[in-house]
């Protein structure tokens, strides 16, 4: 597999690859170039050329191709599922459902192609004003390998309907999807250099894309260290900015809660994607008086969960994605063992069995009875592991959450709606659910506070966040 610069499939300057690795399995799947500042620049070029013929044609012209890529995915779904769980390791339900998730931001931009456009403002004894909105030209973008497909389409789809081009650097671990779909993008009829992808560490090809003059903005989804490292390398630039960054996201359960609804929510909303998203419930508080019941019902569900290799049938969660979130989710376990700093009730281990000897896995974890000084509530937990803590009211419940450095997500778990409103307004997170959590749909503005972001992804807002606004004073 070759990077994929000015709408052809070209080697790195460089003479070295990186190989990609199933990790259920271990076995090799393909490899890719590791690319060089060269590899980058390049891009970036590409990017330059192409822009002014793509900004001129109509928001229609783009969004016909954009609608028909769609298509070409959704008719090409199995075979792109099973890629993405080969190299990400996610159960192939879930490869299915991010496939689809992939088309169905494409064709929600391409619903948005004639809406931007610009305002009339009467100046009255002075004239009158309009303001017009151009697209920024080349745009980079920097994506992580926990839901590589989703979010791509989050990032490509506003820049390339507004006009813009852009240059995509995939996680390490996860670039074989990202490259299929920009080949049905080019099938679809994108022209050359509009979207390119180099492939490569985010050190060398994600900085050299920050720093490079030409990109005018920069989307980041990835942890908070690396987030602020891109935010520093940017503004020597001046150049626009969205970082969507990580979360530990608590939920609140009243004691007036569907407790079977939020048992589900909480198995979902923990376990999907082997608990490698942002958004994921990372934090569980739950009123006293229904503690016992909720947990008691909770474990049942997780040691009911099936672990195993995502491309069989009938499996509920899948490996870590990685060696690195691997041992840093052993190494968290068996601390907490250590310290004592909670009472683990189902899971805390590494499987056995010759079906788990080469993969990344993990027993999903309930630990009850958390020390507040855990990493368990005091870190982005990245893996399968859900920590409980009792709360006797919303109020406690509402401290304990806002508790943390991040503000991604959060939700509230109640019938009462005057709960719900205060949870609402009291709760430090950009997106919050009712009896609900995970879930977000294209039109939906998502992104965080605090040192989980700047900036939104979805919606007309990230429409937005790739236009520039140019006001002309006339005077009459």
């Amino acid at each position: 597999m070759k990077m994929q610069i000015g709408g052809k499939a070209v080697e790195a300057c460089g003479c070295e690859f990186s190989d990609i690795i199933n990790p259920a399995t271990g076995e090799f799947i393909d490899r890719v170039p590791r690319g060089t500042e060269e590899d980058a620049a390049m891009a970036v070029e590409a990017a330059w050329s192409a822009f002014s013929d793509w900004a001129s044609t109509s928001p229609q012209q783009r969004a016909g191709i954009l609608y028909r890529a769609a298509g070409i995915v959704r008719e090409r779904k199995d075979e792109l599922a099973v890629l993405l769980t080969r190299e990400q390791g996610k159960p192939l339900t879930e490869a299915k459902n991010e496939i689809e998730g992939f088309a169905n931001v494409l064709e929600y931009y391409c619903g948005l192609a004639s809406s931007f456009h610009g305002d009339f403002i009467p100046i009255h004894q002075s004239g009158y004003a309009f303001t017009v909105k151009k697209p920024l030209g080349v745009c980079s973008a920097i994506i992580p390998w926990n839901m590589p497909a989703l979010i791509m389409a989050w990032k490509i789809s506003p820049a390339l309907i507004s006009g813009n081009t852009l240059v995509l650097k995939p996680a390490s671990s996860t670039p074989l999807t990202n490259l299929t779909l920009s080949s049905i993008l080019s099938e679809a009829g994108l022209p050359a250099g509009v979207l390119n992808i180099v492939t490569g560490p985010g050190e060398v090809v994600g900085e050299s894309l920050v720093k490079n003059r030409k990109v005018k903005r920069i989307s980041f989804t990835g942890e908070t260290g690396t987030g602020k490292r891109v935010a520093e390398l940017a503004a020597s630039g001046m150049k626009r900015v969205t970082l969507e960054l990580g979360g530990s996201d608590p939920m609140l359960v009243c004691d007036d809660a569907n407790l079977e609804a939020a048992v589900a929510g909480a198995l979902r909303g923990r376990f999907y994607n082997c608990g490698q998203i942002c958004t994921a419930v990372k934090r569980l508080f739950v009123f006293e008086s229904v503690a016992e019941e909720f947990i008691k019902k909770l474990e049942a569900g997780i040691r009911n969960l099936r672990v195993g290799n995502g491309l069989h049938e009938d499996v509920d969660m899948g490996p870590l994605n990685n060696r690195r979130q691997w041992e840093y989710i052993k190494e968290l376990v068996a601390e907490l063992k250590e310290k004592e700093e909670g009472r683990i009730l189902t899971g805390g281990r590494v499987p056995e069995g010759s079906d788990y000897s080469k993969g990344y896995f993990f027993e999903p974890t309930l630990v009850a009875d958390v020390s507040e000084e855990s990493r368990l509530l005091n870190e982005e937990v990245f893996g399968p592991v859900l920590p409980v803590v009792r709360v006797k009211d919303l109020d406690e419940a509402i401290e304990k959450a806002n508790n943390t450095c991040y503000g991604l997500g959060a939700s509230i778990w109640t019938k009462n709606i005057d709960r719900a409103r205060i949870g609402c307004e009291r709760l430090n997170a950009g997106i919050i659910w009712l009896n609900q959590h995970l879930k977000v749909a294209p039109e939906v503005p998502f992104g965080g506070t605090r040192e989980s972001g700047i900036g939104k992804e979805n919606g007309p807002d990230a429409l937005s966040e790739y236009l520039d606004l140019k006001t002309v004073m006339l005077k009459t």
